[in-house]
């Protein structure tokens, strides 16, 4: 429901949330975002982002994080691969398999965008 409630924004080409560890809540939403062509992500593009998910859905699914990359992570039949975004949300660099990954070239931009030392 996050996902749909983004991308209805008019600045965002695709979504993928996930959860990842939180130290007072538990657990977090980050949401990684491919903007259409453009637009930037700035402070008042996110804050309108997580409105939209606020709004449409309640405050509990309103994000913490929003990360624009210029692609989602995905197998070569076109699946958001959540796990490895979820990993990178938790500050993991282990990825695991990573064979089916159409494109490898995206995780370098998900680890620089994340602050995850490879």
């Amino acid at each position: 429901e996050v996902e749909t409630a983004i991308v209805e924004h008019r600045a965002v080409a695709e979504a993928a949330a996930v959860s990842a560890p939180h130290a007072i809540k538990g657990q977090s939403i980050h949401v990684f975002v491919v903007l259409n062509n453009g637009y930037e992500l700035s402070a008042e593009l996110e804050r309108d982002i997580k409105r939209r998910a606020r709004d449409r859905i309640g405050a509990l699914a309103e994000p913490d994080v929003i990360r624009a990359v210029s692609g989602l992570p995905k197998t070569m039949s076109g699946k958001v691969m959540r796990r490895i975004l979820h990993k990178i949300a938790g500050n993991e660099c282990e990825l695991g398999d990573t064979s089916t990954l159409a494109d490898d070239t995206i995780l370098d931009e998900l680890f620089a965008i994340s602050g995850v030392k490879r």
